[in-house]
Order: C-alpha cells, then structure tokens, then sequence
C-alpha cells in the first residue's frame, strides 16, 4: 500500500522531533501512523527516515568525528599517539557497535513484524520510564571523558541493543546505562550519539530496498518520498540535537519519564477500548 505525501510529511517530522529524545522515534511513528492513518509505515521507512537524523549528527559532532578519525587513524600506526583520549573513543564506538549489529542482523524479521506490536511499544514505554528514572536517580555523574574505559564502551553498546524494541528509545537506553556507570549526563549523551552513528547509517542503507518494496510489515514509499523525508528529519533533527544537549546540561530527565508514562497509558487505553488496532 503505497503512502501518502502528508504521511511523509508528517511521520518526518515526528522522526526528527524524536529521534534524539529519549521517548523512542520508532514508537512514535508507529502510533502516529495507527492512530492517524490507519497503518503502520513499517520498520524500513523508519530506518531509511533516521538516515536524516543521523546526517545531522554527522554534521553536528563533526568536528568531533574528524578529530577522533584522525587521533584512531594516528594511533593505529604509531603507538606514540595511543595516549590520546581521542584515539581510545573511537575503539570505544568501534566496541560499542559490535553488539547491536550482531543481534540486529540475528532479530531483524521479529523487529519487522512482532515487535511493531503497540501493545509491547506501549508496555516497553512505560517499563523502560522506570529505567531512566532510576539511572537519573542514581547515577553519581562524577565520571569524565578522560575515564571513559573500554568496558563503558561495552556496556552502553549492550545498551543500545535495547533499542532494537520500539518503545525503549536508543537515547533513553545508552543514556541511562552511561548514568548507571557514573559518566556525567552531557558525556552519555554524546556518546550514546556518537555510538548510534554507524548502526543507524547500516541499518537506514540496508533498508532502503525494503522502504520501497515491504514484504510484511508496512507501506511502501516512492524515492522521492524517502528523499524528501530524508531532507526534513535532518533539519528537525539538527535543531533537536542541539536542543537535547543543551537541555541535558541543566535539566533531568524526568520529564522526558512522565511523557513517556503519559503517552504509553494513553495507547494502552485506546487499544483497550478498540478505538486503535494494536497491529
């Protein structure tokens, strides 16, 4: 079932809105497209639509990217240059990333199918609000980026894993394990965006055959729809980064906690009374 221009539109801008946010981009173009359209737009228009967003977080860290690129690329060849907190961050992504590629190529046709369930987004939603509101309670945020280990990186890409379920939100997962291990909420951030970046661009290019051509899970979309998406969830998403981690700095996250627990108790209701179909 071919999609319309206004669901484009709309579920690209929900994307860029939400990506970075950690209340799952995937859970809320899920709902989005049930409640207002009548049909999901499938896991692979969701992860051809991130390769906007991610676009802006190549754009927005690349000064950082340039920088650890070429202190990794320096101290892969010299060992003289592996003193560099620079050089230990890119092994850290390289580490972080092994994870959720393994057990997305393992689970991609449970997360095409099953799991856009709004039933399990809905519950994942609300389960995992606990999850940040205890690493935002707990977490002691004395730890810095000169003490970033290789089993911090470990850790948060374990985390990231998470996020493979629509509902739990990959900021929300990598964030919330880099606060459970002491790192400083700015620095989990940071990470956890600088971590997403080469799962995310995989899985948006291996997608994009299915984006135009779903087997089962969602409505196709024509290349100048996905182009178009592409564009507007990276100009949203690049003021929504740059938003977050301002906001990172000053704020909590329980306030992303109660949304979150707001909007899962809201689709769990309008599943219950049959108002919206949970596939």
């Amino acid at each position: 079932m071919p999609m319309s221009w206004l669901q484009v539109v709309v579920l690209s801008i929900v994307q860029g809105l939400t990506e970075f946010l950690p209340i799952s981009s995937s859970a809320h173009l899920a709902i989005v497209s049930r409640v207002f359209f009548a049909g999901d737009a499938g896991a692979s228009f969701t992860a051809v639509s991130q390769l906007g967003t991610e676009a802006a977080v190549l754009v927005y860290f690349a000064r950082d990217i340039a920088r650890i690129l070429k202190a990794w690329f320096a101290g892969l060849f010299n060992a003289a240059n592996r003193d560099n907190v620079d050089y230990r961050m890119g092994w850290y992504v390289i580490i972080g990333t092994i994870p959720i590629g393994v057990l997305g190529f393992l689970f991609k046709d449970a997360i095409r199918s099953g799991a856009r369930n709004l039933w399990l987004i809905a519950t994942a939603m609300l389960v995992f609000s606990a999850v940040i509101a205890a690493a935002e309670y707990f977490g002691r945020q004395n730890r810095h980026v000169e003490q970033l280990t290789w089993r911090d990186g470990l850790i948060v890409g374990l985390a990231q894993c998470l996020a493979l379920v629509p509902g739990v939100s990959r900021s929300g997962a990598t964030i919330s394990a880099g606060l459970f291990l002491g790192l400083d909420r700015a620095l989990s951030a940071r990470f956890g965006f600088l971590l997403a970046i080469p799962a995310v661009l995989a899985s948006g290019l291996f997608s994009l055959p299915d984006a135009f051509h779903p087997v089962k899970e969602g409505m196709s979309a024509t290349g100048a729809q996905l182009s178009v998406s592409v564009v507007i969830a990276f100009v949203i998403g690049l003021a929504a980064v740059a938003w977050l981690l301002r906001f990172l700095t000053h704020h909590a996250m329980y306030w992303f906690v109660g949304y979150r627990v707001v909007l899962a108790l809201t689709v769990m209701a309008l599943l219950g009374t049959g108002v919206v179909a949970a596939t």
